[in-house]
């Protein structure tokens, strides 16, 4: 087991793809995302020297983290990428080691990722999303004590 793990981090460590300041409809650093600093409100927008980075998103990039790092951390509770027009699959191949993570942990079937072409969410999107949580929710619920 100690052979699986080390290969999951050197395969982690190669896997920089989802932080990406070079297109502007991805959106890590906003405050609605990783961006919220108390302190100092920051323009909307790519980071730049007149946007600065700011809050968790600051730091992760200063330490040189991405995001599958937080979705490891998030392991093994069930979460969903509901993917629009900036998140392509090839974009969140890091889920794959998400997917990892859980099986190290003895957990399957808690990550999930649905695609589409705009940005908006549609019927049938929301119609994924609601079959997702109905999954996770049922299957984290209490067993009947009856």
């Amino acid at each position: 087991m100690g052979d699986v793990r080390l290969l999951l981090v050197r395969e982690v460590r190669l896997c920089r793809i989802v932080f990406d300041e070079t297109r502007p409809n991805i959106n890590y650093w906003e405050p609605w995302y990783l961006g919220w600093d108390a302190s100092r409100q920051r323009e909307r927008g790519v980071p730049s020297e007149t946007r600065p980075q700011t809050g968790p998103y600051k730091t992760l990039i200063e330490t040189g983290r991405d995001l599958h790092e937080l979705h490891a951390l998030m392991a093994p509770r069930p979460f969903l990428v509901s993917g629009g027009a900036e998140d392509p699959p090839k974009r969140w191949q890091a889920l794959n080691h998400t997917v990892a993570v859980n099986n190290l942990l003895g957990y399957e079937n808690r990550v999930a990722m649905t695609s589409r072409e705009t940005h908006d969410p549609t019927p049938q999107s929301n119609e994924q999303l609601y079959t997702f949580f109905k999954h996770s929710l049922k299957s984290a619920a209490p067993a009947d004590s009856d």
